[in-house]
């Protein structure tokens, strides 16, 4: 029988026997990083790649879990749809709150396992997990109050404002799961372990699918080729999606906590000496992740912004962009998987004063992401009818919701700079001035011109001036990127 025993040598993992006999072995280049080595062109790319598809596949099963929802409550019409797309814009400002919540911890533990020192990486893992529950409880309590005034803050019909509560609401007591979600698969990956948070994620998606099953739609009669079967259902329409969403993050946020402190052989809880400094640690999570969470509050803003901007222009409308933008994230989730890759990748140069690799790589990386964007963006175009199809049975919510992905495909490969960029600069622990120029981008570009195209031109032209914004992004971000390694 195989032993649990890795053990770790330069540029390689070595897994032993009982016995003590090498059984296997492949490298490792992150260890050859952290050692000092030299790596090919090719043990580069092969070493993005390899961080990256994991990561890829689990922001894929995130958008895959909103398809999910989306596309089951579809079946109930478009006032259902409608009442989750008039809240999505505040998920997304959750979600990115609870992601910035992270990640001041998770580029503390990439830096440290880069710099030899996993005791106090294991440190910071202990107090950003306490922190992060901590924050994220009195989130949850705010947004549960906020829940029965938020549809009508944002514009939404009467007709749709109780559904959208009720979503909310359920969401909103799901929070913590959430964002200890982000934390431990955020720390897995920034010790190279990308595959767990891979594989808990398309768990989750699995789970989703039979929890919504259960939950959304009352219990029904159900026929397989010639074999039919009662199948029980609770009923609960709008809220048994959220319900549904709920429960498999909570089952699968649980399996990734006792993985990260039970079994990861660098960040797994030990009886040691009490190492890293709370009040330091502390100090540098607020330095990394406070221009995150502000650049995340204010981008929420303007994404609840873009929202009273479209609602106005009725159903089916609000519900052709709540679909249409799920589609799109389909397309732009590789480009979050490369950049979360990024900076593990960047963050561990930095701990182990690799300058020359730093460079070399923050340029591949963000290559990788452009050039995978490209492929990505492509299919998007080829594939819109399919993909909207897929959400929604109304015609007219299909036919609008294709128009939207075909305008937004061209911009895809800028958008994919401007993430895999952040990434980099991110494992640097550089965040206050590209939350700054993501905010200028944000509030300088796109709600004004999506403001005016809205009155002119309908929710196309709002699209359109989405667009505009993502190849500005992209492009600013290139140029400091370019600026700052020249600096290095």
């Amino acid at each position: 029988m195989l032993g649990a025993r890795m053990k770790h040598r330069t540029g390689y993992l070595i897994k032993t026997n009982d016995a003590g006999e090498i059984v296997m072995a492949r490298k490792d280049y992150l260890g050859q990083l952290r050692a000092g080595k030299e790596l090919t062109r090719g043990q580069q790319l092969s070493m993005i790649l390899s961080l990256s598809i994991p990561a890829i596949l689990a922001q894929i099963s995130s958008v895959i879990m909103q398809y999910i929802d989306a596309s089951m409550v579809g079946q109930l019409g478009a006032n259902a749809s409608a009442s989750i797309g008039l809240v999505a814009s505040t998920t997304w400002l959750i979600g990115n709150v609870c992601q910035a919540m992270a990640i001041g911890f998770t580029v503390q533990v990439a830096q440290q396992i880069g710099a030899g020192r996993n005791d106090l990486a294991r440190s910071a893992v202990r107090h950003g997990l306490l922190f992060i529950l901590l924050l994220a409880a009195v989130l949850s309590a705010g947004c549960v109050v906020l829940s029965g005034q938020l549809p009508g803050m944002l514009g939404g019909a009467a007709d749709i404002r109780p559904d959208a509560t009720r979503y909310f609401r359920v969401y909103a007591f799901a929070i913590p799961a959430l964002a200890i979600n982000y934390a431990a698969s955020g720390m897995l990956g920034a010790s190279g372990n990308m595959k767990v948070p891979s594989m808990l994620n398309i768990l989750m998606c699995f789970l989703d699918v039979v929890f919504n099953f259960l939950f959304i739609f009352p219990t029904r009669e159900i026929q397989i080729g010639t074999t039919a079967f009662t199948m029980p259902g609770a009923g609960l329409h709008v809220t048994g999606a959220a319900l549904g969403t709920a429960m498999a993050e909570v089952v699968c946020t649980l399996v990734m906590l006792l993985i990260l402190l039970f079994r990861s052989p660098m960040l797994r809880l030990r009886r040691e000496k009490a190492a890293g400094s709370l009040k330091q640690e502390l100090r540098t999570a607020g330095k990394i992740s406070l221009p995150v969470g502000f650049e995340a509050v204010v981008m929420g803003m303007g994404y609840v912004m873009y929202t009273k901007i479209i609602a106005p222009l009725g159903t089916v409308a609000i519900a052709a962009n709540s679909f249409a933008a799920t589609a799109e994230s389909v397309c732009y989730m590789p480009a979050f998987g490369i950049s979360q890759a990024a900076t593990t990748i960047i963050g561990q140069t930095v701990g182990a004063g690799r300058k020359d690799m730093n460079v070399r790589l923050s340029r591949l990386v963000v290559g990788v992401g452009i050039v995978i964007m490209i492929g990505c963006s492509t299919l998007l175009f080829l594939f819109a009818p399919q993909m909207i199809g897929m959400l929604s049975p109304d015609p007219e919510i299909r036919a609008l919701g294709t128009a939207l992905l075909r305008i937004i495909a061209f911009e895809e490969p800028f958008y994919a700079a401007a993430v895999v960029t952040n990434g980099v600069f991110r494992g640097r622990g550089d965040t206050l001035v590209p939350s700054i120029m993501t905010l200028i981008s944000m509030w300088g570009v796109r709600i004004p011109a999506s403001a005016w195209c809205a009155v002119h031109f309908g929710l196309k032209g709002s699209w359109a001036a989405v667009g505009l914004e993502l190849v500005f992004r992209g492009v600013i971000f290139l140029v400091r990127l370019r600026r700052r390694n020249r600096r290095l």
